[in-house]
């Protein structure tokens, strides 16, 4: 038996409750996998609060990433006691996720623990994480270098957002940091920001094209702050877009493409090919600075999990929220 945060539907509403579950009702994979820690996403938010359509069949068990230990293996390429990270893939969405002691895997869905990178590290930056990593190389492929202009990071405070601002400094942009939350102007500066932007300036209804100012956006929100987004980036600068988290709306014209050459380059973590996911991984243990991880995290156990779900969807949760599973 194991303990399993488990959602279901009750004349319509969405329940989450903690139970104890036996192995045999995990769905199939080949890997079984002793699971540490995980980690609590905008996207768990709304599936744990019922507040979006995230999961496609109940009972369900949330949690879009997770780290833990290989028990057993039918892969040769995941012995048992291998330490492996998972994201992705429709993990907590359309197969059970990782808020669960013990989690049956596909193969394929599985990332070995880069090497020197601990478990908590790892949930640390989990999907999230991951995602900026992507939109920073998605910026590289399209040739955005520091000397070009500033980066604007949107959703500063958030879990992206935050990872983002550090990356992108790391790698010698100056970073302005996009929020609504001017009492984060510390953390995100200590991130590496170098200025703060107001989500009501962001916000604002914008022309076809404005005043060029980003050499390149990562952008968390979508609606009118990615409409504004394209229109002041400059002549041949990128945009990498990632999130809703304002809107899916996107009322924006084909000037900036058109006129300016701009570039809107979707990012995607949950369908991220292997390869590309291995990189973007190894460029996190290589380049975030780590020692930032306690401004950027807090832990919970699994029990404060429906708790902090309805904090996250109200934007009232900073950085990286863990979840611990083991005891």
């Amino acid at each position: 038996m194991f303990k399993a945060l488990v959602l279901d539907q009750v004349e319509g509403k969405t329940t989450a409750e903690i139970k104890q579950l036996d192995e045999e009702v995990l769905p199939a994979g080949e890997v079984l996998i002793d699971v540490g820690y995980s980690s609590l996403n905008y996207k768990d938010g709304l599936a744990i609060t019922g507040k979006g359509p995230i999961i496609s069949k109940f009972p369900a068990i949330p949690g879009i990433d997770l780290v833990g230990k290989v028990i057993s293996s039918e892969d040769p390429r995941f012995a048992p006691g291998t330490q492996v990270v998972v994201t992705g893939w429709g993990v907590g969405e359309r197969h059970w996720g990782g808020m669960a002691a013990r989690a049956r895997m596909k193969a394929d869905w599985l990332v070995p623990l880069p090497d020197g990178m601990s478990p908590q590290t790892a949930m640390a930056i989990g999907t999230a994480g991951l995602t900026a990593m992507l939109c920073v190389l998605a910026l590289e492929e399209a040739g955005v270098k520091p000397e070009q202009g500033p980066i604007l990071v949107t959703g500063a405070s958030g879990g992206v957002g935050s990872v983002a601002v550090n990356l992108l400094a790391h790698r010698g942009f100056e970073v302005v940091a996009g929020t609504g939350r001017s009492e984060e102007e510390p953390y995100l500066r200590k991130l590496g920001a170098h200025s703060i932007r107001s989500r009501d300036e962001m916000a604002a209804a914008s022309r076809p094209l404005e005043k060029q100012r980003w050499a390149g956006v990562v952008d968390t929100v979508g609606g009118t702050v990615l409409a504004r987004a394209l229109a002041e980036t400059i002549y041949g600068g990128a945009v990498a877009a990632c999130g809703l988290a304002g809107s899916a709306d996107l009322p924006t014209t084909v000037m900036p493409f058109i006129l300016r050459n701009v570039r809107l380059q979707g990012v995607d973590s949950v369908s991220c090919p292997p390869d590309l996911r291995t990189q973007a991984w190894n460029r996190l243990q290589q380049e975030l600075d780590t020692s930032l991880l306690s401004d950027l995290v807090q832990e919970i156990a699994l029990e404060q999990v429906p708790e902090y779900a309805e904090r996250i969807v109200q934007g009232k949760v900073r950085g990286r929220t863990l979840v611990r599973i083991a005891e």
